[in-house]
């Protein structure tokens, strides 16, 4: 088995593509070998947390963060599509408020690697999407923080204008606040 790992325009987010071996009967791959990771993308990581979250097209989660316990994040999509964002917040940072993002699908079985210092978020395309994600730290939520979804410091080039938000979300802080 083996991944392929796609360096994105801030190098410490990754863009991972599983092996996937298909047949007459469907198809098979290793959704997660924590010493295939670690070894593939040189880091060391400990996942502590598996989360599940189902969403309709055009709900928004995010941008979301830790400030105590900052979470690495490995995301999938087992069903439909989103549109998933990584946002650079560490302040001593070159690459500090910009972002990137990226179609994960069930179709394409990629997975984003979002580590720890950055805001994420998603959005789903599809009628629905379910979402799979390690964390590399448990969830705290006196320790959760948002950045708004439309921040203008940061600029998202969300696919959906008009998103479904949480009272959360809605209530978010722009980057300057951190």
């Amino acid at each position: 088995m083996s991944i392929k790992i796609i360096k994105t325009d801030i190098p410490e987010v990754l863009l991972i593509e599983p092996e996937i071996f298909y047949d007459d009967r469907g198809f098979f791959f290793e959704s997660f070998n924590l010493n295939l990771f670690n070894k593939a993308t040189k880091l060391n990581v400990n996942f502590v947390q598996d989360n599940h979250s189902k969403s309709i097209k055009g709900v928004l989660r995010g941008m979301h963060y830790q400030m105590n316990n900052p979470q690495g994040k490995l995301v999938r999509v087992i069903e439909g599509e989103i549109f998933d964002v990584a946002v650079d917040i560490r302040p001593e940072s070159k690459n500090f408020g910009k972002w990137v993002g990226f179609i994960i699908s069930k179709e394409n079985k990629k997975q984003l690697w979002i580590p720890p210092g950055f805001a994420h978020g998603f959005q789903c395309t599809s009628d629905e999407a379910e979402v799979l994600y390690k964390t590399t730290e448990y969830y705290c939520p006196a320790s959760e923080k948002s950045i708004h979804w439309n921040d203008p410091n940061i600029n998202i080039d969300w696919p959906i204008k008009v998103p479904i938000l949480s009272s959360k979300d809605s209530k978010a802080k722009p980057l300057v606040n951190i």
